[in-house]
């Protein structure tokens, strides 16, 4: 049998085609891939179902970091001037409470009856722009469209107020589970800030020795990062909240005061947030102060979402936040998915945490670790 030909030898040299009717090399590593994806898949399920079984004590969990990462400032002053730990760290959480509440109660009597008119209000505002789309509008746009629209939006804000994890709860154990996450986050955000030191010390304890430098470095990063976040959205917030109250005093709208405060409050669920809290503010102008008043604000909203975002929001928030919107807005839908509004409110925290916290592992895990170590440290406040 004669060898084969040259040019045959390279054809079945560069050929991909399987021998003896085996697997093609390239739908086995697609196989591969896919089961080892069905795995990972399947094991980040699991995970997600889990932790949307124990929300109850993750979400105050998660409220006490955010509360401890406030408090540390006061209790690291009152402890340079000799305070126990106990007293220092009650002083500052009960000195933290009474100021809430101080300042809702505060801010409740003064706006009540206006709390009272906003929903009516905004109800009022929804019905003019449908009356303005059925018969004003370019659109072909009937009154069983409108109420068809209407009726879903309202079946959808139900079940997301009603639900955590896709399972429908009623309201009363919603409101245990508020009250019981209330209790818990308070008594732990206590036991954070008086003993915060040795719980870190026996974490550290727990990670070999060759990999506790790195873990000093990630937990730096991790700190640093929240209290960035948490400043950053409070300021905002601020920002936020006293330009549209002034613009809708300004305009002769009603509602300045409780838009301003919910426009605070929305700081804090980035971008999304911002938007909600904006539209909201049109309809107020648009119910009491008139069509102009609702274009005036309009144009205030979006300049002012445009200069936080292009301007203002790098600088406050530094590497805290180096997040994409599109990451953001995921983020935001999978924390309401699975813990509902409060899983909304701490999704962007969580995420802007863990990515930091990667990056900062990358970069210690290349040849500076020394410069990771450096940049943590001098990051923390």
């Amino acid at each position: 049998m004669s060898p084969p030909a040259a040019g045959e030898q390279e054809v079945a040299a560069g050929s991909t085609a399987p021998v003896g009717g085996g697997v093609h090399p390239v739908l086995e590593r697609l196989a591969a891939y896919s089961w080892r994806l069905l795995v990972v898949g399947a094991a980040a399920l699991a995970l997600l179902s889990l932790l949307g079984r124990v929300r109850i004590v993750l979400i105050p969990l998660v409220v006490a970091l955010l509360f401890s990462r406030v408090l540390t400032v006061p209790v690291s002053w009152l402890r340079l001037r000799r305070w126990p730990k106990s007293l220092a760290a009650g002083t500052a959480l009960l000195g933290f409470l009474a100021v809430m509440v101080a300042a809702f109660a505060a801010i409740g009597s003064s706006m009540a009856d206006e709390l009272q008119d906003l929903g009516p209000t905004l109800g009022k505002a929804v019905d003019d722009v449908e009356r303005w789309l059925v018969e004003d509008s370019p659109f072909d746009v009937n009154r069983a469209d409108i109420a068809r629209i209407r009726e879903d939006l309202g079946d959808r804000a139900r079940t997301a107020l009603e639900s955590s994890g896709g399972a429908v709860v009623s309201g009363a154990i919603l409101v245990v589970e508020a009250i019981i996450g209330v209790f818990l986050g308070i008594i732990v955000t206590f036991f954070a800030l008086k003993d915060g030191d040795r719980f870190l010390g026996w974490a550290r304890g727990l990670v070999p020795a060759p990999r506790r430098e790195m873990a000093d470095v990630l937990a730096r990063q991790a700190w640093t990062t929240l209290g960035g976040y948490l400043r950053g959205a409070a300021l905002l917030g601020l920002v936020e909240g006293i330009a549209i109250g002034v613009a809708l005093t300004v305009v002769g709208a009603k509602l300045a005061l409780p838009v301003a405060l919910l426009t605070f409050l929305a700081a804090f669920v980035p971008f999304v947030g911002a938007i909600v809290a904006g539209g909201i503010a049109v309809l107020v102008a648009l119910a009491t102060a008139g069509f102009d008043g609702a274009v005036v604000i309009l144009i205030v909203a979006v300049l002012l979402q445009q200069f936080d975002n292009d301007l203002l929001a790098p600088v406050v928030y530094g590497r805290a936040l180096n997040l994409h919107p599109v990451v953001v807005l995921l983020a935001i839908m999978t924390g309401g998915a699975l813990f509902g509004l409060p899983g909304s409110f701490m999704a962007v925290p969580v995420t802007a945490v863990a990515v930091n916290v990667t990056a900062a592992a990358k970069r210690y895990g290349g040849d500076r670790p020394a410069d990771a170590v450096a940049d943590a440290a001098a990051t923390v406040h």
